[in-house]
């Protein structure tokens, strides 16, 4: 399930790769002109023409790698989440009916034994896993467990 995000963003990489290259060479050309001239007035053209485009090529190649390096890091969690959610239970699969609604209300607050987060019911992280218990409130009182980012749910006051 490869998003066309992830195959739009190795193009931006390229040419990162390529302004980085193409800058080094300049940077080395216009290096190479200046060494071999005594005089500064003789300097500055090979500085004018090669080195400061050089290096602006090297800043460029920078950004773009950053960019693309954080394009792909999103589509990759853009992809993981689509398939985290979209996963049905095996069981589901093996007896040849749908994945019924969790087996508590959304109201009700269930936490994963030895995890660090409380979610609700219909959170997509413990919906329909066999392993989620209901949280106690002994530990949200203690504040062993936080909150979970994806579902927000709300402390229960009773």
């Amino acid at each position: 399930m490869r998003t066309a995000r992830l195959r739009t963003v190795h193009p931006v990489l390229w040419a990162g790769w390529a302004a980085l290259a193409a800058g080094a060479v300049l940077c080395v050309l216009g290096w190479y002109g200046v060494s071999g001239e005594r005089y500064a007035e003789r300097q500055l053209p090979y500085l004018a023409s090669c080195t400061v485009p050089g290096a602006a090529l090297i800043v460029a190649g920078a950004v773009l790698l950053t960019h693309g390096r954080g394009a792909l890091a999103a589509a990759r969690v853009e992809e993981l989440y689509g398939l985290l959610v979209a996963a049905e239970p095996a069981d589901a699969e093996e007896s040849g009916t749908a994945a019924g609604p969790p087996l508590a209300v959304s109201g009700d607050l269930l936490m994963v034994p030895g995890g660090t987060l409380w979610h609700r019911a219909d959170c997509p992280l413990v919906a329909g896993k066999v392993e989620s218990v209901p949280v106690d409130a002994k530990l949200l009182a203690s504040g062993e467990l936080g909150p979970c980012p994806i579902c927000e749910p709300v402390e229960e006051t009773d």
